[in-house]
């Protein structure tokens, strides 16, 4: 668990305590937000869960403190720490990845991605919680949803201006103290990521706090990094 956010006392007696915390699930990264709502972000891996667990009391909650789950996207390190929280917590997923995870779609064939997906799906199949589907531009609680396919159809990036923090899965990954896009055979599609890359850098508001879903995150111009990385692939 490491703090990504100071908290500080504010001048106002009674504003919000704002606070993020990167939880380490041992080679994948979730986030918990408390901004007056706690947000989980990702929930690693389904043999992750009591580790989940430890790394949320760590930051001095309770998994029955979360208010809502923001997925990133359907992948099995991110999705799979699901069953460990309450049925009642709402969950928000891009649009189609949700229908991966519910069972209503079936990944394609026709990538070695999707192949991969139609395997493990009958593991990660979840009709316990209610999944709200997410699309481009949905505002959830202090966060915004950026629509960012390649590495998976639905994959989102979580913005939050006022806090000046984002979340940006496995969009891109941290290499030796870099932001680089992710790799082909992790992905559906490297073109699009590319894309979605380039799209997420114009479109972003200015934030600080930049987080990952493999690697280090970024506690300072984050924005700035990845627009760097935008214009280095175009």
């Amino acid at each position: 668990m490491f703090e990504l956010t100071e908290s500080k006392r504010s001048e106002a007696p009674h504003a919000a305590r704002r606070t993020a915390w990167q939880l380490d699930l041992t080679g994948v990264n979730a986030y918990l937000v408390d901004d007056g709502t706690v947000t989980l972000v990702d929930t690693g891996t389904p043999w992750g869960i009591s580790r989940l667990v430890r790394e949320i009391e760590r930051t001095g909650h309770a998994v029955t403190d979360i208010d809502q789950v923001l997925l990133t996207h359907y992948d099995i390190d991110h999705v799979g720490g699901l069953r460990g929280l309450d049925r009642d917590i709402p969950v928000y997923l891009g649009t189609p990845d949700r229908g991966f995870l519910t069972g209503q779609e079936r990944p394609p064939l026709s990538t070695p991605k999707g192949v991969l997906h139609r395997v493990v799906g009958p593991f990660l199949r979840d009709r316990d919680h209610v999944i709200e589907p997410v699309e481009d531009g949905d505002a959830i609680g202090s966060f915004k949803a950026y629509h960012t396919p390649g590495h998976t159809p639905g994959h989102m990036a979580y913005l939050s201006e006022s806090l000046s923090i984002g979340f940006l899965g496995d969009l891109v990954i941290e290499r030796k103290g870099e932001l680089v896009p992710s790799p082909w055979y992790l992905s559906y599609d490297t073109d699009q990521v590319a894309d979605s890359i380039r799209d997420l850098a114009d479109r972003q508001p200015p934030i600080e706090t930049v987080g990952v879903g493999h690697g280090v995150p970024f506690l300072k111009n984050g924005c700035v990094r990845l627009a760097e990385l935008g214009r280095a692939i175009a």
